[in-house]
């Protein structure tokens, strides 16, 4: 190769050899960790930023995330501060009780309660009848006395065997739900006489016998499925029994001496 030659094409390599060492160091350049180690605040370390050394910062005095006012204690709480502090249910719906708001809590209601307490409220929902714990009885003596945010209170926090439903049903629903409970509870107790005048009563088997859905005019039987999982508890009832404890608990208070 002429002498030429070889120097241009060494040249040539040189120059690679530079571009390909830039490139090279602009790479590594691009790796280093400024975007990993922000200065930022990581939950649940420590910080220097602050006197106390704490990365979690206590909320400030008298403030309120948005969304989390709820100026209205009764409505997101269904109770009221009574006597000494302690809280008391009320007979009070926050709002105003039109059909729409039974018709939802009818639908609602149908969704989440009736597995347990039957379309009727009576406790013998289909679980139940198939081993779970026997559901309340909302025509009892002890629940036709609670007052109607007793409802609203439990599906928010649960009781007993029940879990809270407050991740199932917003606050606008559980009321809604506690006020159609309160109607079921006077359908099921209703009378010709809280009848209108005028109005034709039925029995609700001629109408199933009307409609051609004689299979519903009669008790229906339980199950083939029903099965009791656990040996049955007298005080808890046994499943395809309600209500649980007894047929009609009693109120009994102490008598003064």
């Amino acid at each position: 190769m002429h002498s030429r030659q070889w120097i241009v094409f060494s040249d040539q390599i040189l120059r690679v050899s530079v571009l390909a060492a830039a490139t090279v160091v602009l790479l590594l350049a691009g790796c280093r960790q400024d975007m990993h180690n922000q200065p930022k605040i990581i939950p649940q370390r420590g910080s220097e930023i602050f006197a106390d050394h704490r990365g979690a910062r206590p909320q400030v005095a008298n403030t309120a995330a948005r969304g989390q006012l709820h100026a209205d204690s009764y409505y997101y709480s269904g109770v009221v501060e009574g006597v000494a502090g302690y809280k008391m249910e009320k007979e009070l719906m926050p709002f105003p009780v039109t059909l729409d708001v039974l018709h939802r809590g009818q639908e609602r209601f149908n969704i989440y309660c009736t597995p347990c307490h039957s379309r009727v409220g009576n406790g013998l929902g289909e679980i139940v009848q198939r081993g779970y714990k026997p559901a309340a009885n909302f025509h009892d003596q002890v629940r036709l006395s609670q007052p109607l945010s007793h409802y609203f209170y439990v599906m928010t926090h649960g009781y007993g065997a029940m879990p809270d439903y407050s991740a199932q049903l917003n606050v606008e629903d559980r009321w809604a739900v506690a006020a159609y409970i309160r109607a079921l509870q006077l359908s099921q107790a209703a009378t010709p006489a809280d009848v209108p005048a005028g109005a034709k009563v039925q029995e609700l088997k001629a109408i199933a016998k009307a409609h051609g859905h004689e299979e519903f005019a009669d008790p229906w039987p339980r199950p083939q499925t029903a099965v009791q999982a656990y040996k049955p508890i007298a005080s808890e009832g046994t499943p395809g029994m309600a209500p649980a404890y007894p047929a009609d608990p009693a109120i009994k208070t102490q008598t003064a001496k």
